[in-house]
Parts: C-alpha cells; sequence; structure tokens
C-alpha cells in the first residue's frame, strides 16, 4: 500500500480509536516501567488506581478536587477575560501593540515557581495567592493568541462589509469572532493545562488544601503510590474540563470552516481556504 493510502486509511478510524490506542500504549509504558524500578520509584497502573479509589471513598478526594478546580479554574477565567481584552487592543492598535507586548513577554519569561513565591509573600497561604499565580502565568499566552488572532484579521473584509453596509454586530459575530477564536483557542488550551500545573504547585508549597496538598502529604511521608494517584487525579480533571468545557464551543464557533468548498476544514489557523 502506498504512503497515500496508508494515510487515508488511518484518516478513517474514529479520534476515539486513536485515544484509546494512545492510552493503552501508555499504560503499557507505565507498566513496563513498575517493572523495570519496582512500586517505589514508579507504582504499577493498577496500585495507582486502587489508592485513587481509596482515597475516594475516605472522603478526601472530591474536596480537594474541588478546592483545586475553584482555584485554578478561577485563575483561568481571569487570565482569559484580562488576557483576551488586552490581546483585542493590542491587535487593533500597533500602539498599544508596542506598549503591552514587552510588559507580555516579561511576564512569560518569569519562572512560574518565581510568581508561586512572590504571591506566597504578597497573599499568604490562602486561596486567592493560587487563583492570582494562575493569572499572572495564564493571562500572557491568551493575550498573545488574541493579539495575533486579531492583529491577522483580513482587511478586505472590513471594506467589502463597509461597502455592503454589514451591521458592525454581525460582522464581529460571524467574521472577527471565528477568525480570533482560531487562534484564542490553542492558546486557550495552552493556559488551561499550565492553571492546573501553576494551582497544584502554589496548593504544595502554600500547604492551603486541595491536591497540591495531598501531593505535600504523601512526599512527607514518602509514598510514592498516592502520590502518583494525586497526579493522575489532576490529568484527569484537566482532560475533562477540556473535554466537556473548551471542546464543546470549539466545535460550535468553528463550525464555519466545515462548510468549506468541498467539506474541508482548513488547516491554516488564520481560517485560509485549503490548498
Amino acid at each position: 500500500m502506498s504512503a497515500g493510502g496508508r494515510d487515508r486509511a488511518f484518516a478513517r478510524w474514529r479520534p476515539a480509536g486513536w485515544t484509546a490506542l494512545s492510552l493503552a500504549l501508555l499504560l503499557a509504558l507505565w507498566e513496563i516501567g513498575h517493572r523495570a524500578y519496582g512500586t517505589l520509584v514508579l507504582p504499577s497502573p493498577g496500585e495507582t488506581f486502587a489508592a485513587l479509589w481509596q482515597l475516594t471513598r475516605d472522603g478526601r478526594m472530591l474536596p480537594a478536587v474541588l478546592e483545586t478546580g475553584r482555584n485554578a479554574l478561577g485563575g483561568f477565567a481571569a487570565a482569559l477575560v484580562i488576557g483576551a481584552a488586552l490581546g483585542a487592543l493590542a491587535g487593533r492598535s500597533g500602539a498599544m501593540r508596542l506598549l503591552l507586548q514587552p510588559v507580555a513577554t516579561l511576564m512569560l519569561g518569569v519562572p512560574a515557581i518565581a510568581w508561586v513565591v512572590l504571591s506566597l509573600l504578597w497573599f499568604g497561604g490562602t486561596g486567592f495567592a493560587v487563583m492570582f499565580t494562575v493569572l499572572v502565568t495564564g493571562a500572557p499566552i491568551v493575550f498573545a493568541g488574541a493579539a495575533q488572532g486579531v492583529r491577522t484579521r483580513d482587511g478586505g473584509l472590513d471594506r467589502m462589509a463597509r461597502s455592503f453596509r454589514v451591521p458592525a454586530r454581525v460582522l464581529v459575530t460571524d467574521v472577527y469572532l471565528p477568525h480570533m477564536l482560531s487562534y484564542l483557542f490553542p492558546a486557550l488550551a495552552t493556559a488551561l493545562a499550565t492553571s492546573w500545573k501553576v494551582a497544584v504547585m502554589t496548593e504544595l508549597l502554600a500547604g492551603t488544601g486541595g491536591i497540591g496538598d495531598g501531593l505535600a502529604t504523601a512526599r512527607v511521608n514518602v509514598d510514592t503510590v498516592k502520590a502518583m494517584a494525586w497526579i493522575l487525579a489532576v490529568v484527569v480533571l484537566l482532560l475533562a474540563v477540556e473535554r466537556l468545557l473548551l471542546e464543546p464551543v470549539r466545535r460550535r464557533v468553528e463550525a464555519w470552516r466545515r462548510e468549506l468548498p468541498g467539506g474541508l476544514a482548513s488547516s491554516d489557523p488564520s481560517g485560509g481556504a485549503p490548498t
């Protein structure tokens, strides 16, 4: 079979099939690592899932999940609003871009652990310290995606809209917003993943409860099995939030791509027609 034929055959697989194959491969590698190094270094998948279930039955998992979820999603929501607003402003105005871009670059250059230390010094071991750390690490990422999306909009559409007297509301909702979101969604996915990691790291150092506090306790007790169980909880939560929150919105706002000639979605993030 030719390379093109193999590619077409693989493309006929449903995404769920690829996801299942990827997870099966990961579990196999995990089991191999466990057999090579033992439970102290890398617990088996079975031991980890059993520990996760035990933490859930003991009533320790749900409060920790809710605490971390509140901190991570609260900071992420603030980063989304502030980063998208400032990014859109920078994309429309060259002066604002020159003013804000160095600040965003500077904030991206500061290590996350440095923001954790500063937030703990400023706000103490509170949930607000966690949300602030998530905000300052996620907002520059959202800013970059929003600025690029607005900056690369098609100026010809503006002129055409003025010629046909298209209402401003229609132009924003049907043209500008879908184009901007095609750049913004990859940034949102990155910021969302960063928010969970930063939230757990801050909780671990601050002792404010949540999944990070559970990890800190497992570290003190040298309990690798429970540490892996808490890590697994973070990963599952991140995937669940992305699938249940971001993915449906992305499919809805990018429905216009499926209406391109031939029914093919463009691979160009700017929404150009496929070649």
